[in-house]
């Protein structure tokens, strides 16, 4: 079985940056679309730049987050900040990811899809909607629905739903991960129960809105040991 790939999104400060670097993660987060958590292009390179000081083999790869962004924001973006990664986060179409993905070659493109209460009985319609983004994007992420905002809502959904979507990720090739309220304490149980490709999280390892370095350690050991 492969290793689960983890994600900490919504990463601000370079000092905390500084305190993960022993830390095997994957991918780190930089949200630009609005949040409590947006940083500036600026900000985000010198996040970046402490990348350095992890192994060459070992530095997480960096992931933009972006809400119904244009293709000009984001080249502008790209110029400043080498992402590795464009994350869309809003209502972004299967055409709008392939137009992404033809303009920026360089990084890959992932699209998140939420996932609410309602969707519990209406399995017949993931198919329609995962195949329509077959080919237009590199991975795809659920999150929690919320009517307020794109994701960052730290409420997990009805995880029971994940088999079929996994049955439809894994058809086209495309690793599926979960975020949504996910925490050192409940992270094990969804590795346990459904085994997804990869975990997001951002406020699960804050204390008092800030990351914490004691709680994005204990949630990585625990996904990398599961």
């Amino acid at each position: 079985m492969a290793e689960t790939i983890v994600k900490i999104c919504g990463l601000q400060d370079v000092e905390v940056l500084k305190s993960m670097v022993h830390l095997p993660l994957d991918y780190i987060g930089f949200v630009f679309a609005p949040s409590r958590r947006r940083v500036s292009a600026e900000s985000a390179a010198q996040l970046m730049a402490e990348l350095v000081n992890w192994k060459a083999s070992e530095a997480p790869r960096a992931v933009g987050v972006f809400v119904n962004p244009d293709l000009a924001e984001l080249g502008e973006l790209l110029s400043t900040v080498p992402l590795d990664v464009i994350q869309l986060h809003g209502q972004e179409s299967p055409e709008y990811c392939k137009k992404v993905k033809q303009a920026f070659p360089q990084v890959q493109v992932w699209k998140a899809l939420t996932v609410a209460d309602k969707d519990r009985d209406k399995a017949e319609n993931i198919y329609t909607y995962f195949e329509s983004y077959a080919g237009a994007v590199d991975a795809l992420l659920l999150d929690t629905y919320d009517s307020g905002q794109s994701g960052g809502s730290g409420r997990t959904f009805a995880w029971d739903v994940l088999p079929a979507y996994q049955e439809i990720a894994a058809r086209y090739g495309l690793p599926l991960f979960v975020a949504g309220g996910l925490d050192p304490g409940n992270v094990s149980d969804l590795l346990e129960g459904y085994a997804p490709d990869g975990v997001d999280v951002s406020s699960g390892v804050e204390s008092d809105g800030s990351k914490d370095i004691v709680k994005m350690t204990a949630f990585v050991e625990r996904v990398k040991q599961s």
